[in-house]
């Protein structure tokens, strides 16, 4: 019996004196939200896009600048894609925002309207990442090295005088006083010409 209680008392000091005393739970920290390029925002818009309408095409994407995101790494913490339903004879925008999708009130649709010409998503295979890639290779980088601050907008839509899928690589906070523009084919990633 005395062994007994000489192992009890020795087990329950070297528990005394091994456990540490209880931490406080520590708070999670909010999850900063993170950009993403445009064809990940363009399918998050998509999905949504053929939920209101089944016949829903795409005719336009763009980044969108807020907090302090400025378009680095072709990315965006906010994108807009504008989708046209010919069946409803509608457009609607979806915003991709930090993870969540909205959507606009729907305007009138007409297939002549050249702002708004759909067009097939087989043709974006090129992501708004490497649209920079390339408008750095044309001018961009240098560009950058003069003004580091310069924001880069994106916009995605169809080009109806050559029939092509076009990039616009904008280094500025809007395409009338950009510093730069670049279009960048975006079923090829080829350099298009620099827009004036």
């Amino acid at each position: 019996m005395g062994k007994q209680v000489v192992a009890f008392v020795a087990l329950a000091l070297m528990t005394a004196c091994s456990s540490e005393p209880s931490k406080p739970a520590e708070a999670e920290k909010p999850k900063r939200p993170e950009p993403i390029t445009g064809r990940s925002a363009f399918q998050k818009c998509y999905v949504a896009a053929r939920n209101w309408a089944r016949d829903a095409q795409p005719y336009r994407l763009e980044s969108q600048f807020i907090g302090d995101s400025k378009g680095r790494e072709g990315k965006s913490l906010a994108w807009r894609g504008g989708f046209a339903s010919p069946t409803q004879q509608h457009t609607r925008s979806y915003t991709w925002t930090s993870g969540d999708v909205s959507f606009g009130v729907p305007d009138s649709y007409s297939p002549t309207n050249s702002s708004t010409t759909v067009f097939d998503i087989a043709f974006l295979k090129v992501d708004s990442n490497q649209a920079l890639e390339t408008a750095q290779k044309h001018g961009g980088d240098k560009l950058l090295e003069k003004a580091p601050d310069t924001p880069i907008l994106y916009i995605l839509d169809w080009n109806r005088q050559t029939n092509e899928l076009t990039w616009h690589v904008i280094y500025g906070t809007d395409p009338v006083s950009a510093k730069l523009r670049v279009a960048v084919n975006a079923s090829t990633g080829d350099f298009l010409r620099e827009e004036k």
